[in-house]
Order: structure tokens, then C-alpha cells, then sequence
């Protein structure tokens, strides 16, 4: 069948990397097409925890994002755009000053995505030294860009509430998210002592939990690095304790008195209910005997069974705006997952306001 997609761009456009010096890849995904690359050669940036723990996996250098000490490190740099527009334009900008003088730096994408708009942008300001079209997308190569040049691509700080911060490309980024709002307007006035927000995301939950009577610590469980870093920022109790894993895996190490969640439900493009069910059963093993959970979900995921399997009982306590409101009590002891399969992923499907 042959190599398709992101494979057999890159596959045509290897020829213009330089024969030694490292080689920057931003935004891997799940790998595609890097098997054409010098493993040795390679660092990867992924900052989404599942991905990264599967590429580090197969034995490349990974880390969730540059420092200071990779700007201008490499002899290459490769751009795999994601879907959110102003996040392509920061990774292209964070690559251009990872790059040594007159190094290439090679960008590909999907038009669906929006990558030829994106790419004839880049050719105002950067000389395009070849470009490929195939398998519903384009690849380029680019000379070095001066990294003042695209200064205004960076990412920046975006201001989605009053007191927070987020950055483009994390989890409804511009507005607190609908369900999350209508959570926190449904718990308690006092909660238990041992809390946890799973899939923390940049804070905001876990700012309504911690301002709850009772909350002694909160731990904040987030996969993806940039959304947790801006949690880090958002939240300067000392209550909160902030943790970059994937909630489906991650454990207390003593059992907490509860929960709170609003899971997400997308692989990709593709709604996968298994994501959330997932989400419920690592409540479950982190609850105390005596625990609870308060979730928020989409009114048409189909849960109920699983919070059957995973609790002693558990009832709706609110229907709003398309979301059920969940509490669950008394949790059913169920074998813990020894790790992460290989390759195992869960994203949420980036929000904007409207």
C-alpha cells in the first residue's frame, strides 16, 4: 500500500536535512513518519503525558518542552501542525529559535487542518524552499527564520476568566468550559478533606474546590503539560498539589475522600465514550471506602453502567445545557491498572468560545 499521510511527505522531503546535528520535532503525534529520521539525531517535544510516554517508549529522546539551553541546539527542526491555528504559529515560532544559523526547518500539515493558509503566512515573511502535496495535506521546507521574525507568532497569554491565564491549544482555552461551570455551581458547600481534580486542566475547578470549607489538599491531575503549567500559575495555594500524568493510571498514595471530573470523551476527532469510563474507574481506585465522586458529562454519554460497576450507588443531581451532573458514592474495590499500554492517548477536543 505504501507509506501515506505525514509519513510519505516527510519521506520527500528528508533529502533537505543536514547529514549530522540534532533534529528538533514539535508536535510528533503519534510518531508518524518518524521511523524515515536518525533515531540518535532526534529529540522529540511532545507535552501531551500519554504521547510522550509512548515515544520515550521506543527509545527516542523526548521531553514535554524546550529550555533555554536548546535555543539554537539544532541543525534542523520539523513542525507537525496540530488542528488550533494559533498553536501551529507558536510551535513554528518556538522552532525557529530552537534552529542554529541557516539550519531548515521543515513544516507539515493537513489542509483540513488549515496548513496551505498557514503556510502561504510563513512564505510572506520566510523563503520556501520546496513544498509537497500529498495524502490531503502539504509539507515545506523553509530557510532558517530569524526568530524575531516571527516574535508575533509566539504563544501568548490568553485571559478566559478574571485571576487566570491559559495558553492556545490547551482545553477551552478562551472561556471556562460549560460543564465545569455548572459542576462547580453544584457541589457541596463543605467537601472532604483529600480531594482531587482529574484532568485538571489549567485550574479552574480546582480554584472552586480549593475555595470550599474543608479542602486540606487538592491534587491536580493533568496530561497535558502546557494546561498544567498554566494551572501552576493560576493557582498559588498551598493546598494544591499539581501532578502531569494521565488521570486514567495515576494514583494517591493514600486514598482520597473525593473526586471531582469533567473527563473528556474525544480520541482525535472520533467521540469515544471509553475515555470517560476510564476517567470513572481511576476515581474509583483513588476513593477511600467512604469516597465521593462529582462528574460532569454530556447528557447522551452512556455512563450509567459503568458508575454501577465502579460504585455502590450513584445518582444524577442536576440536567442543564445538554450536561448531567453526577455524584457517586462508596466506591467498588476493582484491580488497579499496573500502567499505561504503550501508545495510549486521550485528548480533549480544544473549546472556543461560542
Amino acid at each position: 500500500m505504501g507509506v501515506q499521510g505525514p509519513a510519505a511527505r516527510l519521506a520527500l522531503l528528508t533529502g533537505a536535512l543536514p547529514e549530522a546535528g540534532r533534529i528538533a520535532v514539535l508536535n510528533p503525534r503519534d510518531g508518524a513518519g518518524l521511523e524515515l529520521l536518525p533515531p540518535a539525531r532526534l529529540h522529540l517535544f511532545e507535552p501531551f503525558r500519554p504521547d510522550h510516554d509512548a515515544l520515550a517508549a521506543r527509545g527516542l529522546a523526548v521531553s514535554p518542552a524546550p529550555d533555554a539551553a536548546d535555543r539554537g541546539a539544532f541543525q534542523a527542526a520539523i513542525v507537525f501542525l496540530p488542528r488550533a491555528k494559533a498553536l501551529g504559529r507558536a510551535l513554528i515560532a518556538e522552532a525557529a529559535l530552537l534552529l542554529a544559523p541557516g539550519a531548515p526547518l521543515l513544516v507539515d500539515g493537513a489542509r483540513l487542518h488549515g496548513v496551505e493558509p498557514l503556510l502561504k503566512d510563513l512564505g510572506a515573511r520566510v523563503s520556501v524552499r520546496e513544498t509537497v502535496s500529498k495524502a490531503h495535506g502539504r509539507a515545506a521546507v523553509l530557510a532558517a527564520p530569524a526568530p524575531d521574525l516571527l516574535a508575533d507568532w509566539a504563544a501568548a497569554d490568553l485571559a478566559p476568566a478574571p485571576g487566570f491565564v491559559t495558553r492556545p491549544g490547551v482545553f477551552s482555552a478562551d472561556a471556562v468550559d460549560r460543564g465545569s461551570a455548572l459542576l462547580a455551581a453544584a457541589l457541596p458547600d463543605a467537601l472532604p478533606a483529600r480531594m482531587a481534580d482529574l484532568g485538571a486542566g489549567w485550574g479552574w475547578l480546582g480554584a472552586q474546590v480549593l475555595a470550599r470549607k474543608g479542602v486540606a489538599q487538592l491534587d491536580l491531575v493533568e496530561a497535558d503539560h502546557i494546561a498544567l503549567g498554566c494551572a501552576r500559575r493560576n493557582i498559588a495555594d498551598p493546598r494544591a498539589v499539581f501532578h502531569w500524568a494521565d488521570a486514567r493510571f495515576w494514583r494517591p498514595e493514600t486514598p482520597l475522600g473525593g473526586v471531582v471530573m469533567n473527563p473528556p470523551f474525544h480520541a482525535g476527532r472520533d467521540a469515544d465514550p471509553g475515555l470517560g469510563a476510564a476517567f470513572i474507574a481511576a476515581a474509583a481506585g483513588a476513593l477511600a471506602p467512604e469516597g465521593r465522586l462529582w462528574m460532569v458529562a454530556n447528557r447522551h454519554l452512556p455512563y450509567e453502567a459503568v458508575l454501577a460497576a465502579h460504585f455502590a450507588e450513584a445518582r444524577q443531581i442536576g440536567l442543564a445545557e445538554g450536561f448531567k451532573l453526577i455524584e457517586a458514592h462508596h466506591p467498588r474495590r476493582q484491580p488497579a491498572p499496573a500502567a499505561a499500554p504503550a501508545g495510549a492517548a486521550l485528548r480533549r477536543r480544544p473549546r472556543r468560545r461560542g
